[in-house]
């Protein structure tokens, strides 16, 4: 953040002091400093939430609103751990599978905490429902 203040780049020093205050909203509901886990959570939820709006702005026809959104989710992408990759995520879904768990929700609910932090839910529920389609 300083070095955005002393590159006068307001969007980027507006954003990072939009994620900061977030994340002590956070340490103020949890009443203990904020891991780095759950620093993740915080920044994947503005994430999700400027992808959202972007989503929004484009399909209301203000496409230079949807850009502006869809840049900031980079840069906070960029303050996050590198996440599973999809190869890792698809094997723990066949685990999954092979260990009895046949319908969505079983097979989530084993997968998901595997990868808590480190992967996006939509993509490993795309990939469960690819598992579970192909292994009927």
């Amino acid at each position: 953040m300083n070095d955005a203040r002393k590159r006068r780049d307001a969007a980027r020093t507006v954003l990072l002091s939009t994620i900061l205050a977030d994340v002590r909203n956070r340490e103020l509901e949890l009443q203990h400093p904020a891991s780095d886990e759950e620093v993740a959570i915080v920044l994947r939820g503005g994430i999700k939430k400027r992808r959202e709006a972007a989503e929004q702005f484009a399909a209301g026809g203000r496409a230079e609103l949807a850009a502006k959104e869809t840049e900031e989710a980079r840069v906070l992408e960029t303050f996050l751990p590198a996440g599973a990759d999809p190869a890792e995520i698809r094997a723990a879904v066949r685990a999954a599978i092979a260990a009895g768990a046949k319908d969505l929700g079983k097979v989530m609910g084993q997968v998901m905490p595997q990868f808590k932090g480190r992967a996006d839910g939509k993509l490993v529920n795309q990939i469960v429902r690819e598992e579970l389609a192909g292994a009927v």
